[in-house]
């Protein structure tokens, strides 16, 4: 059986990273699978993709795409336009996604409309809010999906109720905890620790991107004002998604304890994630690193992909307003906040059980 995987965005990556490992520890001899690496291009700068190949150990791609940029629809029509060449070029078995991501979808129709089978590995998860781009690429994936790889019970159910066959359903965990797994005696010090005097557990994390957080210049200074003002004068660092930079250079709003810093790299990233007494974020794959990690986090969003992340882990979410951002923070500072725990599967071993699936599939072939 021969399988393209896709990665096209900086979460596809650490979601791929451990599939491919595990594709290199089967033994040459008796295995039936060959697998190709391709890269969208979705994001093409060294900071959102060239740094995650190198420290996750993911092999150079295949292909690069080289789709770039662009409005959601033409970054749509620009991969699928590629990724059909290249299909009828190379063709395959079985095309494996992850994720939300652009890439994810475009692919998926692509595999769809040329007879080939289609596996979505983060399959079955919703927020129910059609606002966001990435439910829309959920919805579509998972309505032409052949194989389901889910990381909960509650996407199991997801799928179930939206007609799914459960015989095509595998709940198997959460590559990205494989990852996480992996590298955690990695995390290494970034620069700023030091430029800044951070101290363990003694600072706060904020990662903010989504429209309708930051599309809004009133939005965004409001909510880094409610944050700022909340922390007893404590170090914020927030590493600056570009779309979010754009933003902050107009309104320029400065306070002498937020640091505003470009994207980090996997590893320094998640070593302030580890240590920081809090995270602030309106991203779902942080939610769940967080979760694992048992470090309290407060999701600024309405809704949200991973309620195991709230149910069983130490993730809230509370909206958008920021309201509740003061007594939220200030229950983690006084030490009150849930103490939280990891979700079932999320044991490290995730893309073991979807290669030992994969490779009953394969038979099939």
């Amino acid at each position: 059986m021969n399988i393209d995987i896709i990665a096209g965005a900086r979460p596809n990556f650490m979601k791929i990273a451990p599939i491919i490992e595990a594709f290199k520890k089967l033994d040459p001899d008796h295995n039936k699978i060959t697998w190709r690496l391709i890269h969208t291009g979705q994001h093409y700068d060294k900071s959102m993709s060239g740094n995650f190949f190198k420290q996750l150990g993911i092999p150079d791609p295949d292909i690069n795409l080289e789709c770039g940029s662009g409005s959601q629809a033409e970054q749509t029509g620009n991969i699928m336009i590629a990724f059909e060449k290249d299909l009828i070029a190379n063709p395959a078995d079985l095309v494996l996604v992850v994720g939300d991501v652009t890439s994810t979808m475009a692919c998926s129709i692509v595999a769809k409309k040329m007879g080939v089978k289609v596996a979505h590995v983060e399959a079955g998860i919703r927020s129910f809010d059609l606002s966001m781009p990435e439910e829309i690429n959920r919805m579509v994936t998972d309505a032409i999906t052949d194989y389901f790889f889910t990381t909960s019970v509650t996407a199991n159910q997801n799928l179930i109720k939206a007609g799914i066959d459960g015989n095509k359903i595998y709940f198997v965990g959460n590559t990205m905890i494989d990852t996480l797994y992996k590298h955690f005696n990695d995390f290494r010090e970034p620069r700023e620790w030091k430029l800044f005097g951070l101290i363990k557990k003694k600072y706060f994390v904020v990662t903010l991107h989504r429209p309708a957080n930051v599309d809004d210049e009133s939005k965004i200074e409001h909510l880094l004002g409610e944050i700022v003002n909340s922390v007893n004068g404590l170090p914020v660092i927030f590493p600056v998604h570009p779309r979010t930079k754009r933003v902050l250079e107009r309104i320029n709003f400065i306070a002498s304890n937020l640091h505003l810093i470009d994207p980090l790299d996997y590893l320094e990233f998640n070593y302030l994630v580890l240590n920081a007494m809090a995270v602030i974020t309106d991203s779902g794959g942080i939610t769940e690193e967080t979760t694992f990690m048992k470090v309290p986090c407060i999701t600024l969003r309405e809704t949200t992909e991973r309620p195991e992340t709230i149910f069983t882990g130490s993730n809230e979410l509370i909206g958008t307003d920021g309201k509740l951002i003061r007594p939220m923070l200030d229950k983690i500072i006084a030490s009150k906040w849930k103490k939280g725990g990891i979700p079932e599967l999320w044991d490290g071993k995730t893309s073991e059980r979807i290669v030992e699936i994969l490779l009953k599939i394969s038979s099939r072939f």
